[in-house]
C-alpha cells in the first residue's frame, strides 16, 4: 500500500501518521489563563529534542475555527508552561482534558486536579504526575497548520522513587508513563520492557 500524504490522501495525513508512529509520549501541559485560571490539556504530538539546551516540543493544533488553542496561547502570553508526564493512574483524568472547554475555564477545576507550585515558572505542575518539566518558552514556529512550541526545560520535578539520586538516572525498570498508540483511542503500558545494550 501507498500512500500519497500530500495529494490524494491528504485529508487522512494525520490519522494514518498518528497511528503509526507509536508510541508517542505525552505532554500534559499546564499554563495559565489570562485570568490567572490554569489550563490542562494532553498533547501526543511531543518529545525532547535535545539536551544542549534542553529542548522539548509540543504541537497543539487549531481549534476548529482555526484559531489556536488555548496552550498554545497561554504559553506564547506568558512565556512558559510545564509539561507534566501522565501516569497510568492519571491516564483518564488526562483525556477527559482534552475536551474542548471555553477559553477561560480551567480543566484544573472541572476534574479536581490537585496542582503544586513550580520553581521558576507560574503556572503549577500537576502534584500526582511522576515528573514535569519546567519550561520557558524558546520560540513558536508555524508550518502549514502545525504550530510548533518549543520550550527549554529549567527544572525537572521527579518523584524520588523513579529516580537514582546517587547515579542521577531514571529508574527505567520503575518509570512508566503512559503512551499514545493508534487514534482516536488507543493507549498503551510502558510496564513491558526489555533491554538491550548498546555497543560501545
Amino acid at each position: 500500500m501507498e500512500l500519497d500524504l500530500l495529494g490524494k490522501h491528504a485529508d487522512r495525513a494525520y490519522p494514518i501518521l498518528a497511528s503509526l508512529v507509536t508510541p508517542r509520549p505525552i505532554a500534559w501541559v499546564t499554563t495559565l489563563n489570562a485570568d490567572g485560571s490554569v489550563n490542562a490539556a494532553p498533547f501526543s504530538f511531543f518529545n525532547v529534542f535535545g539536551a544542549n539546551p534542553p529542548l522539548v516540543i509540543f504541537a497543539p493544533g487549531d481549534r476548529d475555527d482555526g484559531s489556536p488553542k488555548d496552550s498554545a496561547m497561554n504559553s506564547k502570553c506568558e512565556g512558559e508552561f510545564v509539561v507534566n508526564i501522565v501516569s497510568e493512574e492519571q491516564a483518564e483524568t488526562m483525556v477527559r482534558t482534552a475536551a474542548s472547554l471555553p477559553y477561560g475555564s480551567s480543566e484544573i477545576e472541572v476534574e479536581e486536579i490537585e496542582v503544586l507550585p513550580s520553581s521558576l515558572v507560574k503556572a503549577p505542575r500537576i502534584a500526582a504526575a511522576p515528573a514535569a518539566l519546567e519550561c520557558k518558552l524558546h520560540s513558536i514556529q508555524e508550518i502549514g497548520s502545525n504550530r510548533l512550541v518549543m520550550g527549554i526545560v529549567h527544572r525537572v520535578h521527579i518523584k524520588d522513587e523513579f529516580f537514582d539520586a546517587e547515579a542521577l538516572r531514571v529508574r527505567g525498570e520503575k518509570f512508566h508513563p503512559v503512551g499514545r498508540m493508534s487514534v482516536p483511542d488507543w493507549y498503551c503500558r510502558t510496564g513491558d520492557l526489555f533491554q538491550l545494550i548498546r555497543p560501545a
